[in-house]
């Protein structure tokens, strides 16, 4: 059937929309695929959910392919399954939470591994069933602090989830595989240019975690590659290469220096230099920074935490939060600092801590030898020569230093370079936090209870769409690759005249009876205000048919090369079929 632009529920734009940010928001507002609704809430319009169902079926092809079953569960939830495993809680602002009217608790589902775990449960008793992997397409809900970027990053979202129950930790991992290449199969499918990173399991829990990243400077995501040995890893998964420790005996016993005016690590480095304590120039990779943290656990107590870094280097707001999960991080207010007068501004120092008993962790740099100018706990005075096992010993490691492009990579061949992405998929291995949870268990071979071990891996359906305008358009508009573009053909009617716009309808209905789904612009609107509207939308081929039809001419546009050509009329549509089919 043919779609004709005078009947569509559309209207374009020329102007941006005064919220959007990012490219893939502007486009997909002005061509008329989705409007904004509330902060974070989009309608999605015809044009649009075509685009968004096709994504649909390439991931849902993928995930048939690999042997899994799509199911549908509620999105509205009851709380005891995340109480169970304390996600009601450790999921914090970012839970929509509701009662209902007798005042019972529910929620809007975020991800859903408990009901399919309960699902499961509920079904399989025996070791004959395994294993299983059932999936679901639907909608999701997180309450974003700040969303923005339009469908990128919303509160109601569609998204992929799988979920995978094996016998043992080998079944688990043909799973978690048969998963990794299924969505490489979807993104190549796709056309996204992507990366896998290492990633942390958050508040999913689980061992092994990995991202597929899209690549985009307007990525919310930042990690890093090794060029030399194909490493990468979000920021948060990088794990600090330490360097050897470092002998402690004969090392100078460390000194209490009279430092006044100096707070902050500048200053101190000022001081150091002009004091030649080190009798070689200092710098700020001297020092040892102690950052003061205020954790909030999940079952509601606080701790102050101190975290240790070379002054060299600002602490990740993500790394932090990441290796604390679930706690949440808040710095320390004035209140805390009066309750705790041991912990002096600008002059916070390790012995301090320890000897109040403060948790203090520090960067894998700061090992067992090393030698630091560090605060002393008074105000005006810092130590030289504090060496850690020695003078202060810290109660653990902790990843929360920025990582900076030329550090080492971690498998130790190259150096790291930051870039920026888009998360588009996560697969975790989880174990058995949920089965463990809610006791899944199944009889096994040998007539003895066998506890199911998980997999969970997401791939965001509606963010794709996003994700294709923001790597496939141009300055006139979106470039959709053929896989989801809303229509395979664009026909224009570019001329006024009867004979051009009954051959326009001849093409198209050719084009439609040879399979292609077609889009025909028969509006009275000027051939300029269709050209603009065909190259907003981003169909991927263009018909012409204006003043060249009484010559026997048709011109075809290819949307995602830029070009055009002339082809004879009476050959056009097979032309069309060929170039379009491959």
């Amino acid at each position: 059937m043919i779609t004709r632009l005078s009947h569509l529920f559309l209207r374009t734009l020329r102007d941006d929309p005064a919220d959007a940010e990012v490219p893939s928001h502007k486009l997909l507002v002005r061509a008329g695929y989705v409007r904004r609704i509330a902060p974070g809430v989009y309608s999605w319009l015809p044009l649009g959910l075509r685009t968004l169902r096709k994504v649909e079926d390439v991931v849902r092809a993928e995930m048939n392919a690999i042997g899994a079953q799509e199911i549908s569960l509620p999105a509205l939830l009851p709380r005891e399954p995340y109480e169970s495993t304390n996600r009601w809680t450790e999921y914090g602002d970012a839970l929509f939470r509701l009662k209902d009217r007798k005042g019972q608790d529910y929620l809007l589902g975020p991800t859903h591994e408990e009901l399919f775990a309960l699902t499961v449960k509920g079904e399989y008793n025996s070791y004959k069933d395994l294993p299983v992997t059932l999936y679901q397409i639907q909608t999701k809900y997180r309450d974003e602090g700040r969303p923005r970027a339009g469908i990128l990053r919303g509160r109601e979202f569609v998204m992929k989830d799988s979920y995978s129950f094996d016998l043992d930790e080998d079944g688990l991992k043909k799973s978690y595989n048969a998963h990794r290449e299924a969505y490489q199969k979807i993104f190549d499918r796709l056309g996204v240019k992507y990366v896998i990173v290492a990633a942390t399991s958050g508040a999913m829990g689980g061992s092994a975690s990995e991202e597929f990243l899209a690549d985009s400077p307007v990525g919310e995501d930042t990690y890093v590659i090794c060029r030399e040995s194909g490493y990468a890893a979000n920021v948060e998964a990088v794990v600090t290469a330490a360097p050897p420790e470092i002998p402690i005996e004969g090392q100078a016993d460390a000194v209490a220096h009279d430092t006044p005016n100096t707070p902050t690590i500048a200053t101190l480095v000022e001081w150091a230099n002009g004091a030649g304590v080190l009798g070689r120039e200092v710098t700020a990779a001297d020092t040892l920074k102690n950052v003061m943290v205020k954790l909030r656990h999940p079952d509601g107590k606080t701790e102050i935490l101190g975290v240790g870094i070379p002054g060299d280097r600002e602490v990740d707001d993500k790394r932090l939060g990441a290796s604390v999960e679930p706690a949440e991080v808040e710095l320390l207010d004035e209140a805390d600092f009066k309750a705790n007068p041991f912990l002096v501004k600008g002059y916070i120092g390790p012995k301090a801590l320890q000897a109040n008993g403060i948790r203090y962790l520090v960067d894998p740099r700061v090992v067992t030898g090393s030698a630091w100018i560090t605060g002393a706990d008074e105000p005006g005075k810092h130590y030289v020569g504090l060496v850690a096992g020695r003078d202060f010993t810290p109660d653990g490691t902790i990843e929360a230093a920025e990582v900076r492009d030329g550090d080492p990579s971690p498998d130790g061949r190259g150096v790291l370079e930051a870039a920026r992405g888009i998360e588009i998929g996560h697969i975790f291995q989880l174990g058995q936090k949920y089965t463990d949870a809610f006791e899944v268990d199944v009889l096994g071979e040998n007539g003895k209870p066998v506890r199911l071990t998980m997999g969970s891996y997401g791939v965001g359906v509606s963010r794709m769409v996003a994700v294709l305008a923001e790597q496939m358009h141009d300055e006139k508009g979106l470039r959709w690759p053929r896989e989801v573009a809303p229509f395979d053909v664009h026909v224009v009617i570019a001329n006024k005249d009867e004979g051009a716009r009954a051959g326009a309808e001849q093409v198209a209905a050719e084009l439609d009876a040879m399979g292609l789904e077609v889009l025909l612009d028969d509006r009275t609107a000027s051939p300029g205000v269709k050209f603009k509207d065909a190259e907003l939308l981003g169909m991927p081929y263009v018909v012409v048919v204006g003043r060249g039809w009484a010559d026997g001419k048709i011109e075809l546009r290819d949307r995602f090369a830029g070009t055009a050509e002339e082809l004879p009329a009476e050959t056009a549509v097979a032309d069309v079929v060929a170039k379009i089919r491959g």
